[in-house]
């Protein structure tokens, strides 16, 4: 099975009635089953927003929401204070009581784990790894690395492995690298029931200056049919070995997220059951 989704329902205008800035998540839902929310990340929800958003998509309509910036170790760079401190615990714990609702009524996708590029490989966050799967015990965990230390000839072979121990979604990203800067395709699967593919396009002068650079000009990039070509092939791969791919287009900085997911779903043949209502303009 696969399914495809963007980066945020807000920030389509192809999707909105009358080209609207900014679509809803209910005119979203009438275009594909799945969204990523990247909300979560600066703020965790409340349990009532995310009870609100249920009410605005069908019931077989999926969410994969980011963790949350302290969660993902984006305010301790240089690794000066213990992980688990009592405020990042209390983090946890909020955002597991707000995604309750989701795990209940089976519409949480995964929550991404969008480390830093400061997470390098060392031991210390090897064992943050394991406590995250200890303190969300029963949730979809997705991971992707922004450092390529994880994934050197080296450690590449036991990264993946101690992904899979854990039951973690190794997220396959396809973006700009370099060599430092960046991260390469890992297309590997460590959870048989979901592979997760995150398209942050190859706008390469936005991505390698990425300290200065605003995350609408690092993903201003526009995939070519060839290139959707290419991804089309690798997402039938990785459908031989999950039950369930998720195809992401993290490419809005141009608007031409909407575009190319329309593109690549024509290119699958693939037609979305139980999507929301179309909105109809009558006048």
């Amino acid at each position: 099975m696969i399914e495809i989704g963007l980066t945020t329902w807000a920030g389509h205008p192809s999707l909105s009635e009358n080209g609207k800035e900014k679509s809803t998540l209910t005119e979203y839902a009438a275009n594909f089953p799945l969204v990523e929310g990247d909300n979560s990340f600066y703020a965790t929800p409340t349990l009532s927003q995310v009870v609100n958003w249920q009410h605005m998509v069908p019931e077989e309509f999926k969410f994969i929401f980011k963790a949350n910036q302290l969660m993902t170790l984006h305010d301790n760079p240089d690794e000066s204070e213990p992980y688990l401190s009592t405020e990042r615990r209390m983090i946890f714990t909020d955002f597991n009581k707000a995604i309750y609702p989701l795990v209940r009524d089976n519409q949480l996708e995964a929550i991404l784990f969008q480390f830093p590029p400061s997470f390098r490989c060392t031991l210390v966050n090897i064992q943050y790894l394991m406590e995250i799967r200890r303190i969300m015990a029963r949730v979809p965990i997705a991971v992707e690395f922004r450092n390529v230390s994880w994934f050197t000839d080296e450690v590449k072979k036991d990264t993946l492995a101690y992904l899979k121990r854990l039951d973690f979604i190794n997220v396959i990203v396809d973006e700009p690298f370099d060599g430092n800067q960046g991260m390469p395709m890992i297309s590997e699967v460590t959870n048989s029931k979901l592979a997760i593919l995150r398209l942050h396009g190859h706008n390469l002068d936005g991505w390698l200056r990425l300290a200065e650079g605003s995350s609408q000009e690092r993903t201003n990039y526009d995939y070519s049919e060839e290139e959707l070509q290419r991804i089309a092939e690798i997402v039938r791969e990785l459908d031989k070995n999950a039950e369930k791919v998720d195809v992401i287009f993290n490419n809005n900085g141009g608007k031409a997220a909407a575009d190319n997911a329309k593109r690549l779903q024509e290119i699958l043949h693939l037609h979305f059951n139980g999507l929301g209502p179309m909105q109809m303009d009558l006048f």
